[in-house]
């Protein structure tokens, strides 16, 4: 046996101990950035929903927020994901100022997804001074407007000198409750999207406390108002969306609630049919997701929602959730539902 001289192993025995241990191999994640975007469209009504917009073109901002590679434009072909909000919502809804673990856009980011987070006209950056001047067909028309924009980039940053808006090779529409019957009757009417993610909607499976909220609040728009409110106290507000949602979440979200345009309000009873009649005609495939405890939409309407669509359908309900999917404490489970499905 050959030795070796000491010399030379108290050599390699102090290497080794100050040499630093190889870090582990991990997969870097691309840094993620949030730009404003803003789309010039017309508040018109070609869907078969029942109601009269004005007709004037306003501004509809939004907000892009993925890889930053993507959301500039340099990563070549992107999917965009664009997310639709409820009534009394607005984009907050899916990023939830303050609670980081509840940003849906930015938590699929960071698997690499783009999102569009929008402001439907009449709610936060997307204001409207009549909100009598649009309706729900006009919503799923002006969506059907983004769509169309993102296909072909022609829609701006806020802050020109971020440069070019990415164009979308693919787009998924991802809509809660009022805003899945947007994306719906979108999707139904004009086939322009690639996939569906409808949360927390049936065309005929409203409870009766959803039947009592929605007549009062049309009844508050029978008057002289032109907004009015889905619950007109945060406890009732919590109590419609939540079943398991931290409270503090629950407490942020009934301080953003928004008062509703009362065009929405007046054209939701048209909507339901026109929601229904699309199902039939939406050729993209649908995730179709509840909360096994929704207090807007009774569980035997799942099934029968389902069936509605002559289109690949996946369904997934989550135990101990109500109508707030991204928000509730499955949030996790939602996103990994909806990544898995993307893939």
């Amino acid at each position: 046996m050959r030795l070796i001289p000491l010399g030379v192993l108290t050599a390699l025995l102090g290497a080794l101990l100050v040499a630093p241990a190889p870090a582990p191999a991990t997969a870097a994640r691309p840094p993620v950035v949030s730009r404003q975007v803003v789309f010039e469209l017309e508040n018109t009504n070609a869907t078969s929903v029942l109601c009269l917009p004005d007709d004037q073109t306003y501004e509809v901002r939004a907000r892009l927020v993925g890889p930053r590679r993507a959301v500039e434009g340099r990563s070549g072909p992107i999917r965009v994901n664009v997310l639709v909000h409820d009534l009394a919502a607005g984009s907050w809804f899916w990023r939830m100022p303050g609670h980081p673990a509840y940003d849906y856009a930015r938590k699929l980011a960071r698997a690499g997804e783009t999102s569009l987070v929008l402001d439907r006209l009449g709610y936060g950056a997307s204001p409207l001074a009549d909100g009598d001047a649009t309706c729900l067909g006009a919503q799923a028309d002006m969506l059907h407007q983004v769509v169309q924009h993102l296909r072909s980039g022609r829609y701006t940053f806020a802050d020109p000198s971020v440069g070019t808006t990415p164009a979308a090779a693919h787009v998924v529409t991802h809509g809660h409750a009022v805003g899945a019957a947007i994306a719906q009757v979108e999707a139904g009417t004009f086939d322009d999207v690639d996939g569906l993610v409808l949360m927390s909607w049936t065309d005929r499976g409203a409870t009766s406390l959803a039947t009592r909220t929605a007549a009062r609040q049309s009844s508050a728009c029978a008057g002289a108002a032109d907004y009015a409110p889905l619950a007109e106290t945060g406890a009732a507000y919590r109590a419609l969306m939540f079943a398991s949602a931290e409270s503090a979440v629950q407490r942020a979200a009934a301080r953003l609630r928004a008062d509703d345009p009362c065009g929405d309000v007046t054209s939701l009873s048209p909507m339901l049919l026109a929601s229904t009649l699309a199902a039939g005609r939406v050729e993209a495939p649908v995730l179709l997701l509840y909360g096994a405890e929704d207090a807007l939409h009774r569980a035997s309407a799942r099934e029968d929602q389902a069936s509605s669509y002559s289109t690949t359908v996946t369904t997934r309900t989550f135990a101990g959730a109500g109508s707030a999917l991204p928000l509730e404490r499955s949030a996790p489970q939602v996103r990994r539902t909806v990544l898995r499905w993307l893939r």
